[in-house]
This record gives C-alpha cells, structure tokens and sequence, in this order.
C-alpha cells in the first residue's frame, strides 16, 4: 500500500504546483480575487496533503504493521472533495459546492487523526 500512497502523493503534488501556476498565470485575468483566493486556497491544501500522503508512505514502509490505510485514503477522499469542490466553486462560481468543502475538510482532520494513531501504535514500546 505505501507505493500507492507515494505515487499519488507524487501525482497530485505534481498537480498541485500545475493548479498553483495556472491559478497564478492563466486564471488571474479571468477570476476576480475572492475566487482567485478559493483556486489558491484548494492548490495549497492539495500541496500540504500530498506531502502527508508521502508521509503516510514512508511510515507504512517503515513500520508496515502500522494502521496507515485509512489515514492515505482519508487525506485522497479530503484532496477530491476538499479541493476538488474549491475548484469547481473557482471556475464555474456555482456556490452550492461550498456546501460540499466542509466534508472535505472533515476527510482531512480524520486523516491527522488516523495518521496520529497509526504512528502512536506503531511506534510505541
């Protein structure tokens, strides 16, 4: 299972820093600043939980008896309805898709939650 997390924490890191470039060059003449700061917003969180997938990967191959499943797919299940609903709010400017963050949000804190049980087992005497 930690390659599956390292390739997608690699893929979307990747795309993150491409969501992030876009936003910044393609999209600044086309978004006005509160939907640039949501497309900012979603890059950003995509980025900081890509770098947690790849911490799940590297403690997964470190400690494989560790319970890091759910954590790296928690942090996937937040990046898709997390920043994928930012986007869509970003680029289409449907607001309904704001009602949809919060369950992204809510995938990533049970991510640092499972990240933080996992490793207190597996690391413990």
């Amino acid at each position: 299972m930690h390659r599956t997390f390292w390739t997608l924490g690699c893929v979307l890191g990747f795309l993150a820093v491409a969501a992030g470039a876009f936003g910044a060059h393609a999209l600044r003449a086309r978004l006005g600043p509160e939907m640039l700061a949501v497309w900012e917003t979603a890059a950003r969180y995509q980025m900081y939980h890509a770098l947690a997938l790849l911490a799940v990967a590297m403690a997964a191959a470190r400690w494989p008896a560790g319970g890091w499943t759910a954590a790296g797919w928690l942090f996937t299940a937040g990046i898709a309805i997390f920043c994928g609903s930012l986007y869509l709010l970003a680029f289409t400017g449907t607001r309904w898709l704001g009602a949809i963050t919060p369950l992204g949000g809510l995938c990533f804190l049970a991510g640092w939650a499972a990240l933080a049980l996992a490793g207190r087992a597996a690391v413990s005497p």
